[in-house]
């Protein structure tokens, strides 16, 4: 059993953090921790950016260099070799978000299906992943969710969306790749929650390989979970289920107070770690039905996987469980998991600086927005710098 306090093991944490990368981190950090910062901050970068005035080397060798490992796959390699000779995975996500056109969609789309084959080829990376809305225009995703109906250019339109979804899950079963779709927006998802599940009845008859993402943060997804494992078992196919807590909870609640709906978020912090404890134990109790992705910065859930998977008698290195954190982030939970073998792997962004921009303002807004994540982020980083200072040939 992992002791509690392998999570503060700095210098396995930061490993491979140069003094320069944990000095930036550390400026950054401390930017993130002062939420009246970060408003301003992003309406001025998408200001400078929308006036073409010279800010991208600023932004690259600062918040991206933080939280993204390049501008191409190529670009990544030295990262994800790095990583991988200390038993850390990565997969590699093309982070550009906000494309709207058809051919932006196919763009996407093949670069999407370059990066399953990437995966096959580089033993490093154990998933590939996509968006939906990265496929397709969320206005498509949304009526399909509210069961609006189409008129012809729509259906055209989500013929064409579909058909990129499916392209990708058909690749990734060739190729004998795990895929999983990310979650978005509640409004949006529940189209994508029928068109997964339609992916994983077909191509996930062996073995988990297509995976589908459950924000637990929203209260209805352990009963929608438990509603997909009856029809697993009755149309025997297994569940690929990727566990996060959520990334749109303002979002949420705005959205349900303006149209007078209940919100779909849990109502408290509290409600939500318990939340999403109770899928991570319902997937790792039925196991043989169920792969877990289990993707979350949270030090007791992680905590939890590991002393129910002792419990259970699940390996350490059991290929339908994997722990994840995002690049940039909680390195003293995905280094110290990897120490023990268990796996784990970064989601490492990529792209160009220009079209990462909105993927990179998320990160800063959402880590300013999250309580105590910023503070034990700097606290882990101050550590590791005293350590240093009184032990540099240590480092």
């Amino acid at each position: 059993m992992i002791e509690k306090k392998i999570f503060n093991d700095t210098a396995t944490a930061f490993r491979l953090k140069s003094d320069l990368e944990l000095n930036r981190a550390l400026l950054l950090f401390n930017v993130m921790g002062i939420p009246s910062l970060i408003k301003p901050g992003i309406l001025l970068t998408k200001f400078s950016l929308k006036a073409k005035l010279p800010i991208q080397p600023l932004i690259k060798n600062t918040i991206f260099d933080q939280f993204c490992a390049g501008t191409s796959k190529d670009d990544c390699k030295p990262v994800i070799k790095e990583m991988h000779e200390v038993n850390l995975s990565s997969i590699l996500d093309y982070s550009v978000e906000g494309k709207k056109t058809e051919e932006e969609f196919d763009s996407a789309f093949r670069v999407k299906k370059d990066l399953i084959k990437f995966a096959k080829e580089e033993t490093e990376i154990p998933f590939a992943i996509f968006k939906p809305t990265a496929l397709g225009s969320f206005e498509i995703w949304h009526k399909l969710s509210s069961h609006v109906n189409l008129d012809d250019k729509e259906k055209e339109e989500w013929e064409k969306t579909k058909a990129r979804v499916e392209g990708l899950c058909e690749e990734a079963h060739k190729q004998g790749v795990r895929l999983y779709a990310d979650a978005e927006e509640s409004w949006m998802q529940d189209a994508a929650d029928d068109l997964m599940e339609e992916m994983m009845e077909k191509y996930n008859t062996e073995k988990a390989l297509i995976f589908n993402t459950f924000q637990c943060y929203r209260w209805d997804r352990l009963d929608y979970l438990k509603e997909l494992h009856t029809k697993a078992k009755e149309k025997g196919f297994k569940i690929g289920a990727k566990i996060v807590r959520g990334a749109y909870m303002e979002k949420e609640n705005k959205r349900a107070k303006k149209y007078g709906k209940k919100s779909p978020i849990c109502e408290s912090k509290k409600a939500t770690d318990l939340h999403f404890n109770n899928v991570l134990a319902y997937c790792l109790d039925n196991i043989d039905d169920i792969a877990v992705f289990i993707g979350t910065h949270n030090e007791m859930s992680n905590y939890l996987a590991v002393q129910i998977m002792e419990d259970q008698g699940i390996a350490k290195d059991d290929p339908r469980v994997w722990f994840s954190q995002l690049y940039g982030m909680s390195d003293q939970i995905s280094y110290n998991l990897a120490s023990k073998d268990y796996n784990t792997a970064k989601l490492v962004p990529f792209g160009p600086v220009k079209d990462v921009v909105p993927y990179l303002l998320r990160r800063a807004e959402e880590n300013s927005s999250v309580e105590g994540q910023t503070n034990r982020e700097l606290n882990l980083l101050r550590r590791e710098k005293q350590r240093r200072k009184v032990a540099p040939e240590a480092s």
